[in-house]
């Protein structure tokens, strides 16, 4: 059963949030937001498509943990490339803490073959920026709970270069054009990837979406950006080496993603992201 919940800003709906999804384990299930809108109703994220079926709206998805997919579909394999691997495992919806219109506060298991690895708390929260933008105040908190250490991994650690991915994950809404791509500082997908940068945007024909590290650990993650294959934007856990969690240790990031109506430009979304973070 799909269950969900509305995330809503004053009564209005802006995200559906499924908890149990039913999902092929190719997928590496997890709970996910698909539809998330802006406060005008346009959808910007993206769930299953073709190009990705594996991208789910958005989502906390990992390609490697201690070996175990989370992000769904082919695992990279040093030396070999992408592999079809029977490794996927799933985030399990355990219990909400909290739970209110405009948010809430979530314990997940990250399950594979052999039980448990991580107990995740996830905080989640909306709220109203201007009569034409919100924020998703987006908190994952990852705990080691085996016996032992367990590391992090992406395609990048595993020798493919460019390829970062694994955390906080935004498959964006896929238009006839390409959105474009900015930071504070620089401007197109090659300027923006891979860089660590206080906040990043992607503007589609209609919207735009501002992601914004939130503490001092996240805006230590590269983004990871994607505008001419697909639209996504994800924060890397593992950028060029393992994130390391030892036997008990807990991991803790914090974006936060300001979704406008129209295309804004540098001052506009950088003024939101800082109401945002502020607020």
């Amino acid at each position: 059963m799909n269950d969900s919940l509305v995330l809503r800003i004053a009564g209005r709906p802006v995200g559906r949030y499924i908890t149990r999804p039913e999902l092929p384990p190719r997928l590496s299930p997890r709970p996910y937001l698909h539809p998330v809108t802006t406060l005008a109703g346009t959808s910007v994220t993206e769930l299953s498509p073709a190009d990705h079926t594996h991208h789910l709206g958005v989502s906390v998805a990992v390609p490697d943990v201690e070996g175990h997919n989370f992000w769904g579909g082919r695992t990279f394999v040093r030396d070999q490339g992408p592999t079809e691997l029977d490794n996927h495992g799933a985030q399990r919806h355990s219990a909400f803490q909290l739970c209110d219109p405009d948010g809430f506060v979530e314990e997940l298991r990250w399950v594979a073959t052999g039980g448990e690895l991580l107990r995740e708390r996830r905080t989640v929260a909306a709220s109203e920026l201007t009569d034409c933008a919100w924020a998703l105040d987006f908190t994952f908190s990852l705990t080691n709970t085996t016996p032992g250490p367990l590391s992090i991994g992406s395609p990048a650690t595993n020798g493919r270069p460019g390829a970062a991915y694994g955390g906080f994950f935004w498959r964006a809404r896929k238009e006839a054009e390409a959105p474009a791509v900015f930071t504070l500082d620089t401007e197109g997908e090659e300027a923006a990837h891979g860089v660590c940068a206080d906040w990043v945007a992607l503007a589609g024909a209609t919207w735009t979406l501002v992601f914004a590290g939130a503490t001092e650990q996240t805006r230590q993650d590269p983004w990871f950006v994607r505008t001419a294959e697909y639209p996504g934007v994800g924060s890397s856990l593992a950028h060029d080496q393992r994130l390391e969690i030892a036997a008990g240790d807990t991991v803790v990031r914090r974006i936060i993603t300001v979704v406008a109506d129209g295309r804004l430009d540098r001052d506009e979304a950088s003024a939101l992201v800082r109401k945002a973070v502020s607020t």
